[in-house]
């Protein structure tokens, strides 16, 4: 099993945070650092945020071996030609540690603050299809190649320079979701990894079985497309450090939560939850139903000693 840690910045971090977490990470033997791709804060309103990709240039440049990545930028904030060229600068400025998630987006509140574009879901999902193919071929097709879409055409295109990675044609690209029918098409077409997010066994074996069928009908090796889980992660080095923690969270980015123990008790159905060996079986049980990598989403990134105590579970 592979461990990243992930985390959500619009709970207010500023850029020294992220980078004392990310550097947290990286020291204590995790592969990856992924963060989320917001500009609104929530759950608590009106909180500083960040932009996910100036952010990871940062981390570029401050980071020397763990991969970085963002869980997932939604299409609706990134057109797909700078984005294209924004991913491959910061994976140069990396030395080639980038990570690409991409999405079809959900907040609709932070969309219109910013007076940005919120199509319906159907429109949304199009939109993910051909920038998905644009940034495939500007990285991968001869100068000179065209693209003519519904959203977006490409004429002549010369694009250099071109990112690749240890043999690949481009980074390695990741989609999340749910593992709906859809998602899993565009996977197979386009993609290296699919992570299931609000991953708990029964839901990653499904869309995993999902994925299965579907490399098969696309005659695509299902060992070139990774199989990965996001999940909520709270570990205590015992039963009491946990329930402090939980008390962290209730008193910070859960605070709309008055009953403790029915915000437990929920969480420790789905979420790698409890003291070290409870962990471990949480996510060995996520390794038993398909997947190959986990995303530890990390909701209090101001504890690092709790990131300190996941890479001795986990990473070590």
């Amino acid at each position: 099993m592979r461990y990243a840690l992930m985390s959500e910045p619009q709970q207010g971090l500023s850029y020294t945070e992220i980078l004392a977490l990310a550097k947290t990470a990286e020291a204590s033997g995790f592969e990856a650092y992924f963060r989320s791709d917001h500009y609104g804060s929530f759950p608590t309103p009106d909180l500083p945020t960040t932009d996910a990709w100036a952010t990871l240039a940062g981390l570029a440049r401050e980071t020397t071996t763990i991969c970085l990545g963002v869980l997932v930028s939604p299409v609706t904030f990134r057109h797909p030609g700078s984005f294209a060229k924004v991913v491959a600068t910061v994976d140069e400025m990396s030395g080639g540690r980038v990570e690409v998630g991409m999405g079809a987006g959900w907040n609709e509140a932070e969309h219109r603050e910013l007076g940005l574009a919120f199509p319906g879901l159907g429109e949304r999902y199009d939109m993910l299809e051909e920038s998905l193919a644009i940034v495939h071929g500007l990285w991968t097709e001869a100068d000179g190649w065209n693209h003519t879409g519904l959203h977006w055409n490409v004429v002549d295109a010369r694009f250099h320079h071109r990112p690749r990675r240890d043999g690949r044609p481009h980074p390695p690209i990741l989609l999340g979701g749910s593992g709906g029918p859809r998602m899993v098409d565009l996977t197979v077409r386009f993609a290296d990894e699919l992570n299931i997010v609000s991953a708990s066994p029964d839901k990653v074996r499904g869309a995993y079985e999902r994925l299965a069928a579907a490399t098969a009908s696309a005659d695509r090796d299902p060992a070139t497309i990774t199989r990965s889980a996001m999940t909520g992660v709270l570990v205590g080095e015992s039963e009491d450090d946990l329930r402090s923690r939980v008390r962290m969270l209730l008193d910070g980015a859960f605070a709309a939560e008055d009953d403790a123990e029915t915000w437990l008790a929920e969480r420790r159905q789905r979420w790698i939850i409890g003291t070290p060996d409870e962990a471990q079986q949480r996510a060995a049980d996520l390794g038993a139903a398909g997947a190959e990598r986990i995303m530890l989403q990390d909701f209090l990134p101001r504890d690092l000693d709790m990131v300190r105590l996941l890479g001795r579970i986990f990473a070590a």
